[in-house]
């Protein structure tokens, strides 16, 4: 009953290499809050990955947040790690908070949980719309955000502070998305529906490769995608190449062929959460002698100029306009596994051990 206290599991890290089902005891929803319990939570594998190798930078460094630098051997976390995870949909199953009843289906960044107790006034809930697959919510309150925010720093290099809407910056022009996981994916239907002249999807994976081809893109790998795009991109005043590429792929030869796809003075939007040195990119060479640029964009960072009028609450909303309206691909093509939430943990050893291809995963617990 939702007035009695419950026992939630959570998957998480007891050691490197080893997920497990933590559990700890929850009461009933407090004046203001929302009981909820989970659905469908996705695995966002470019980072939780890290924890479970240990690569990650928290495990070896304290993030100063005054500072903005990370301390050497001072760790931000330990092991065990007894949470994990940013891409939930739950059922309310009590409300004590205005807007909310019993029964709606919302987006929320509660981790791989059974269960959670939000508070509407800090957490970021969103009701997902009518009709609309459940499943699908798993991207509106942090992934789809991520991949919009990409798009809207290129905006920001166009317009400043006068975006009129988001695609703004790519409309007209051709873009390469380095990386066809689920993060670039997105950006790839963001691109395409703020009216970019040629979306190009690039991917060491043939199994990546033909996702994105049956998601309507033109896909290929990364030497022939250098070679495309200063082949048939060719700007009359500004040289040849890609004047965007949105990269996504977690390595340093990669972000070093996304420079040389890049006509002179052009931009990577970086999205990527490298875990090493970047050895393979070479600064001196392409992005040194085209004068390019590289700039991070980060769901917590919206474009300076942007930073008053965009937040991530409105990019999920615009993600739950892009899903509206392309939720039947999505659905068919990106979500490769659904996996019991029971069997998370076996699953993600075998995901680690025999590095299966996949694209996006989804924990149900319905």
């Amino acid at each position: 009953m939702p007035t009695e206290h419950r026992h939630i599991r959570s998957l998480g890290i007891e050691v490197e290499g080893q997920p497990f089902f933590f559990g700890y005891d929850e009461g009933p929803a407090g004046d203001g809050q929302v009981r909820l319990d989970l659905l469908y939570t996705g695995l966002s594998a470019g980072t939780e990955l890290t924890f479970l190798k240990g690569t990650n930078p928290y495990l070896h460094s304290r993030w100063d947040g005054e500072r903005g630098v990370f301390v050497p051997g001072e760790p931000s976390a330990r092991f065990p790690v007894n949470f994990l995870g940013y891409m939930e949909v739950g059922r309310v199953c009590d409300s004590r908070a205005a807007g909310f009843r019993q029964g709606d289906v919302v987006a929320s960044t509660f981790g791989h949980k059974t269960g959670h107790t939000a508070n509407p006034a800090h957490d970021l809930l969103l009701k997902l719309p009518e009709g609309m697959d459940p499943m699908l919510g798993i991207f509106v309150a942090q992934m789809g955000p991520i991949a919009a925010n990409g798009i809207l720093h290129a905006d920001a290099e166009q317009f400043g502070a006068n975006v009129p809407h988001l695609g703004a910056g790519v409309e007209g022009r051709p873009v390469l998305v380095w990386g066809g996981g689920t993060v670039g994916l997105f950006c790839a239907l963001f691109a395409r529906r703020g009216g970019a002249a040629e979306v190009v999807v690039v991917d060491p994976s043939p199994f990546r490769q033909d996702l994105a081809r049956r998601m309507g893109f033109l896909a290929m790998g990364e030497e022939e995608a250098v070679h495309y795009a200063k082949s048939a991109w060719h700007h009359r005043v500004g040289g040849r190449g890609a004047e965007y590429v949105f990269q996504t792929r977690a390595r340093s030869d990669s972000l070093n062929r996304a420079l040389r796809a890049l006509r002179p003075q052009g931009t990577v939007i970086d999205l990527a959460f490298y875990q090493g040195g970047l050895g393979e990119t070479r600064l001196g060479e392409e992005f040194h002698h085209n004068g390019l640029s590289i700039r991070c964009a980060q769901i917590s960072r919206m474009p300076r100029p942007l930073a008053h009028a965009w937040d991530q609450r409105r990019l999920a909303a615009e993600t739950v306009r892009l899903l509206e309206r392309e939720g039947v691909a999505i659905r068919q093509h990106m979500i490769t596994h659904v996996v019991p939430f029971d069997e998370a943990p076996d699953f993600l050893r075998h995901l680690v051990a025999e590095r299966p291809e996949f694209l996006q995963i989804v924990f149900d617990a319905t």
